[in-house]
């Protein structure tokens, strides 16, 4: 019988061996079929919602095309090194987000765990705006849209068509006026209630939605790359081809040139404030899915040869384009809405989903068909969101599977996990479609997965990386994976440049802290800032708390112990060219003490 008969004829009976029976189906990590899979999923997972809704805002908030110049400068300096770091850390140790770090310096697993925490958070929040985004899509198919006049039951006696002049005539205009958009998005979608201690019921259209979107993320992503790679094929260029229509249509509006020179016009001055440095800098972390495990995951099915380098700087260079040019099909259609209107283009524009949900519905009640064009700005923010989404729990499925091989990479084993996440992640979302739910979901949204938390996290990565497993090193591993060493600029920003400005930017968002405020009105409880902390503390406190834990774990004194917790396993690929200069003899001949030490890294610092 050969071999493979033997395996498969096991789990049935006698032949196997009891070996393959404790190995039971163990399955193959995985790899991806061809380059352009790992190109369009890190393209799917750092071409999101931020894109179309935060960079176009910060832009003309932060000066305009003088925004472009603290943009570039963290862009070089911090998002690239970065984006190189995580993606050349997966390839090289062929692990997910927590496992990468155990591998070449145990001390800072912690930073692993920490970009895990924020990733669950990420799983549970961002699809909720996914199912916001279904429900209009739902709404867009009628005859006419449902925020397009007052005439709705959820209308209250205060609701004002602005856009319809003549209805304006025959009626005194009330003082706390609202527009049908925003009572649609209040009233219909959220049903919102008066604070975060009234949460009321769930609204059931929107858990359906949300229950829909997480079956699709469950289908997109159930088989691992196999599936996942198949799918960003779609669903990550679906969106440019929205967004190209959607540009073309607004270009062509009336009153969309006044729109775009609002949102380039440069203002130099802006460049003093220090706020505008610190948008700059969250700003590339959030776009480019820095600290968040994702990168490190998908990077981790690449070929071991695979020219990381080059990816890296079209990747970065993708998304930022992309992003510039979310900013013309933006401001073209709120130039035209301001216009329609007689306003000044700075009280329509807004960001996130005051851009999403009210000002670019308003613009599409404006157009002719405008039903089309709404389909169309959803379908697009649906797929944006999308594989952002399933890419994001497929780097946390990644995480949990590399850290438990032996129970989790086995037959089926996956699609139960992955279950099990849209399950909790779904049941835990309930509490964010009740009808308090966008208060919570703002918590979330300005505390768990903040800047600040991320900057932070990005600290400790290059010290890690630059400082403790060694800037040189890790250069030997690139050179040795795609045949030349990158640019020296990187590894100047690994030492010095990135800890140096993400630490300023970390300490000036906490100088500068100003509390949540939803629509600049309400006022948290103490209670739901103490909540939104604990967050925000619960991802930045695995580093300082895994350093304590591995120490007290691991035996021997401490000098002892740093050297082990600081050294990489001895299973990571080992430099062709250094390999060459190390005479076998001199190996062999190693002191029993420094061999002991090496063997028992790996066991002393795994769970």
């Amino acid at each position: 019988m050969t071999r493979a008969a033997a395996k498969e004829a096991g789990p049935n009976g006698a032949v196997a061996a009891p070996e393959e029976i404790k190995k039971e189906q163990m399955e193959e990590r995985g790899q991806w079929s061809s380059k352009m899979e790992f190109v369009l999923s890190v393209a799917g997972e750092i071409i999101g919602l931020g894109n179309v809704w935060r960079f176009p805002y910060l832009c003309y908030k932060n000066g305009g095309g003088a925004f472009l110049i603290p943009y570039l400068i963290f862009l070089f300096t911090c998002g690239i090194p970065l984006f190189l770091l995580e993606t050349a850390l997966g390839q090289y140790t062929s692990q997910g987000g927590v496992t990468a770090w155990r591998k070449i310096c145990p001390i800072f697993e912690g930073v692993g765990y920490s970009a895990l925490v924020i990733e669950s958070y990420l799983n549970i929040y961002y699809i909720i705006i996914l199912s916001w985004a279904l429900f209009y899509l739902f709404s867009s198919f009628t005859s006419v849209l449902p925020w397009a006049s007052c005439n709705n039951p959820w209308n209250s006696d205060l609701c004002v068509d602005f856009l319809n002049k003549s209805s304006l005539d025959n009626r005194t205009m009330p003082a706390n006026a609202t527009s049908p958009v925003v009572e649609f998005w209040e009233k219909r979608v959220l049903g919102l209630t008066d604070g975060i201690h009234k949460l009321g019921t769930v609204r059931w259209e929107l858990a359906l939605c949300l229950l829909l979107a997480w079956i699709i993320c469950y289908f997109c992503i159930w088989k691992g790359v196999k599936s996942t790679g198949k799918v960003v094929y779609f669903t990550a260029t679906f969106p440019y081809v929205t967004l190209i229509i959607l540009l073309v249509r607004g270009v062509t509006l009336p009153g969309a040139a006044e729109g775009i020179i609002f949102y380039l016009k440069p203002d130099i001055s802006r460049l003093a404030d220090p706020q505008v440095w610190m948008d700059a800098g969250t700003q590339i972390l959030f776009s480019y899915a820095i600290c968040q495990g994702c990168l490190t995951a998908l990077g981790s099915y690449n070929k071991y040869t695979n020219n990381c380098y080059r990816d890296c700087f079209m990747l970065c260079f993708l998304n930022s384009a992309t992003s510039f040019m979310a900013g013309f099909a933006v401001f073209s259609v709120l130039g035209f809405m301001a216009r329609e209107q007689g306003v000044p283009i700075a009280e329509v524009a807004e960001s996130g989903p005051g851009l999403a949900f009210i000002a670019y519905p308003t613009a599409v009640t404006m157009m002719p068909v405008s039903q089309l064009w709404s389909c169309l700005f959803f379908l697009m923010l649906i797929f944006l969101g999308l594989d952002s989404q399933f890419v994001c729990v497929e780097s946390m499925v990644t995480a949990l599977i590399d850290m438990f091989p032996a129970m989790l990479r086995k037959k089926r084993r996956r699609e139960l996990l992955i279950l099990t996440i849209a399950v909790i992640c779904y049941l835990l979302g309930l509490l964010l479609v009740t009808e308090g739910g966008m208060y919570i979901f703002q918590l979330f949204d300005y505390y768990a997965a903040s800047g600040t938390c991320l900057l932070f996290v990005a600290i400790f990565e290059v010290i890690c990386v630059g400082w403790v497993y060694g800037a040189n090193r890790f250069y030997d591993n690139i050179e040795d994976m795609i045949g030349f060493r990158p640019w020296p600029l990187i590894k100047i920003c690994w030492l010095v440049i990135t800890p140096g400005l993400c630490m300023a930017v970390f300490l000036f968002s906490l100088i500068k802290y100003t509390p949540l405020k939803y629509n600049n009105t309400y006022v948290y409880p103490t209670w739901g800032y103490v909540l939104g902390w604990l967050m925000a503390l619960s991802s930045m406190v695995c580093i300082p708390l895994y350093v304590i834990f591995i120490l007290l774990r691991t035996k021997g004194p401490l000098k002892q112990q740093l050297v082990q917790l600081i050294s990489p396993a001895e299973d990571l690929p080992q430099v062709k060219k250094h390999m060459a200069c190390l005479p076998e003899l001199e190996r062999k001949e190693q002191s029993p003490p420094v061999r002991e030490v090496l063997s028992i890294t790996e066991r002393e610092t795994h769970f």
